[in-house]
């Protein structure tokens, strides 16, 4: 096949906004947004500025697409953590688990969101949007998640969004004091919310 071909085209095509996304991810989550420039990230990645427009408008739009990379990150990770055992407590327990794992590994320096969220402060603005749609999405899942693990009348809204709370906090400690206390914190609070709405829920182990 010829290199000019359609298909080799759209391969370089992908390749090179694949390395612009995967450049501008790594910078943003260790160092932040507002400190990295397109110059920054266009070098890095090995791509010309007009290669960069050619797939995003702009910085901001390569931010969108940043956090949409990492809402879709997120969304299969706790989508394996509930395919991982057909118990509704146990499907609970083992998106907790998948978050420690995340405060456990190398590199780790918050939540994408908050940081961002932290850099956009104007609840208009479309980062401080999708910020917010992720952040509703999570705590709608999570929220459900509890009602299956729950008894049955048992109003849940409250202990979602204590468990989202709870995430929100091991995820800002989790890049400042010992991880490892920080998850066994959260595990333990984790299984305090299970408590709150299913009182006779097996313990883990």
């Amino acid at each position: 096949m010829s290199p000019t071909s359609p298909s080799a085209a759209a391969r370089t095509t992908s390749e090179a906004r694949a390395r612009l996304l995967g450049t501008a991810t790594k910078i943003f989550y260790a160092e932040g947004i507002h400190s990295v420039g397109i110059d920054r990230i266009t070098a890095e990645a090995r791509v010309t500025r007009a290669t960069l427009y050619r797939h995003f408008t702009g910085k901001e739009d390569l931010v969108l697409a940043y956090l949409g990379q990492a809402d879709q990150g997120i969304r299969g990770q706790v989508a394996a953590a509930v395919g991982s055992t057909p118990s509704a407590v146990g499907q609970v327990r083992a998106v907790a688990r998948s978050i420690v794992d995340g405060i456990r590994s190398p590199g780790f320096r918050g939540c994408a969101f908050l940081n961002a969220v932290a850099e956009y402060p104007d609840p208009a603005h479309p980062v401080h949007q999708a910020v917010l749609a992720h952040r509703q999405w999570f705590l709608d899942t999570v929220t459900e998640l509890l009602a299956r693990a729950g008894d049955d009348g048992v109003p849940v809204g409250a202990a979602g969004r204590h468990l989202v709370m709870l995430r929100d906090g091991a995820m800002a400690a989790g890049c400042l004091f010992d991880p490892e206390l920080v998850s066994e914190t959260f595990l333990h609070g984790v299984e305090g919310v299970l408590r709150e709405v299913s009182p006779a829920a097996p313990e883990e182990g």
